[in-house]
């Protein structure tokens, strides 16, 4: 295993949604299929993923959004006492989303580089090692 990737919500809608930056999740979820690379997320993201897709799409496409997660070899990480009070002093300390911190949170306890293209974890690009994901176009 060579590196460890955590994906935030904005990867994963990313690739669902086959927008900017979709091929290089997909190309990180083949890494870590060949068992070259681990690729991570916390239940709180993939749930923040689930609300979105039901929100924008409907209660069916997040259905098939969850096959297509559970079909890859995305780990998705339980969070535990350790990792939430992980990510409550990365909230304490940076003005970022709650779901936000616990991808950050991962990403720091398992020194991951964070895969994302949420501009507000450019607070946090000192702290964390950061794969900038393309923004969406508005």
């Amino acid at each position: 295993m060579n590196e460890t990737f955590v994906l935030d919500s904005f990867a994963v809608l990313a690739l669902l949604g086959r927008e900017p930056g979709s091929q290089d999740v997909a190309k990180l979820l083949r890494k870590a299929q060949q068992e070259e690379a681990l690729v991570l997320m916390t239940w709180v993201n993939a749930g923040e993923v689930a609300y979105i897709v039901e929100r924008r799409w409907g209660v069916e496409r997040l259905y098939t959004a969850l096959a297509v997660m559970e079909a890859t070899a995305l780990e998705i990480v339980s969070v535990e006492r350790e990792l939430a009070l992980m990510a409550a002093h990365i909230k304490a300390e940076h003005a970022i989303a709650y779901a936000d911190a616990f991808a950050a949170a991962l990403a720091q306890h398992c020194t991951a580089t964070l895969v994302t293209g949420d501009p507000e974890f450019k607070l946090l690009e000192g702290v964390l090692d950061i794969q900038w994901l393309p923004q969406h176009q508005s």
